[in-house]
């Protein structure tokens, strides 16, 4: 393409002007109503150069507007899928960085969809229930977008990792205090681990780890937890901690390790699996809630 720069006008600056716009660049507004090619125009373009590793320069040539393009793709408004050469840009960026946080690993959040990303949108999809074909069609999106509440950090009625929290505080928590993690049977081992990746998605130097049985705590620990579908023996000295009400289990998580006088506290986690109208199920979206709501009050009972 022939490099548009300054002074010229038209649809094509117009075009240039919105997008700047749309990822904060700012622009006069007098220049967007002649769609003129003018002096805020051309600091914009440079900037947005500077900032993604551009050679210097006001002109928009062929590279500049392919990472212009690139750079304002929102989630949703292409399908996107494994293929050579990789789809690439902030599209795909805030989906990888939603998996993530959601529990999925799809690897370094770098803009290509490559078959770290791939796969985790397989996880995805197999986990509420459509077809694993690791392609991003509306229905894929669409189940992401729901899912807003939990990886924007925003509160939300219901269990969500970083709700109570936020992200940044759930983050540090994580980084700052060491926590073991132990399970008592196939259904905690599978929440268990669920939580390992969301700890490690949320913070690459999570302090939180999973050991083998419960007389395996690590020294300086602040606390070893027990996930178990039932209660602990009658003659167990293990507090035991239901986790039915998400609203105070945080607190009682955190009564507990206060309440204790070992140097490690061990505390048992009751998984509540729905009462006496329980029909045995235990699916892979059940896990992904438990693994989301324990970690999010395992965040917040062990804040400061």
């Amino acid at each position: 393409m022939e490099p548009i720069i300054q002074g010229m006008t038209g649809a094509a600056v117009e075009d240039i002007q919105e997008r700047l716009r749309s990822i904060e660049y700012a622009i006069d507004e007098q220049e967007r109503a002649n769609q003129e090619f003018g002096p805020s125009t051309a600091t914009a373009v440079a900037h947005f150069r500077l900032d993604h590793g551009l050679p210097l320069g006001a002109e928009v040539d062929t590279r500049t507007w392919a990472t212009l393009v690139d750079e304002t793709y929102k989630m949703g408004d292409r399908t996107l899928y494994l293929r050579l050469p990789n789809f690439h840009g902030a599209d795909v960026r805030q989906l990888q960085s939603c998996l993530n946080i959601l529990g999925f690993s799809a690897g370094e959040v770098d803009g290509f969809f490559g078959p770290h990303t791939e796969a985790a949108v397989k996880q995805f999809q197999e986990s509420i229930g459509v077809l694993q074909d690791g392609m991003m069609f509306p229905d894929t999106f669409d189940a992401i977008e729901r899912l807003h509440h939990v990886w924007a950090g925003r509160s939300a009625s219901g269990p969500h990792p970083l709700g109570a929290m936020g992200f940044a505080r759930a983050a540090n928590v994580l980084e700052h205090v060491s926590i073991s993690i132990t399970a008592e049977d196939p259904i905690s081992r599978n929440v268990a681990g669920r939580i390992w990746n969301l700890a490690s998605a949320t913070n690459e130097k999570s302090g939180l780890d999973i050991v083998e049985s419960p007389d395996r705590k690590r020294p300086g620990d602040a606390a070893l937890l027990v996930l178990g579908i039932t209660p602990p023996p009658e003659n167990s000295s293990m507090p035991n901690v239901v986790a039915d009400n998400t609203a105070t289990l945080a607190r009682r998580i955190r009564t507990a390790v206060m309440g204790s006088k070992e140097d490690v506290p061990v505390i048992h986690v009751e998984l509540s699996l729905g009462g006496p109208d329980y029909d045995g199920s235990f699916t892979v979206s059940d896990a992904q809630t438990y693994a989301v709501m324990l970690l999010d009050a395992i965040c917040a009972a062990f804040n400061g």
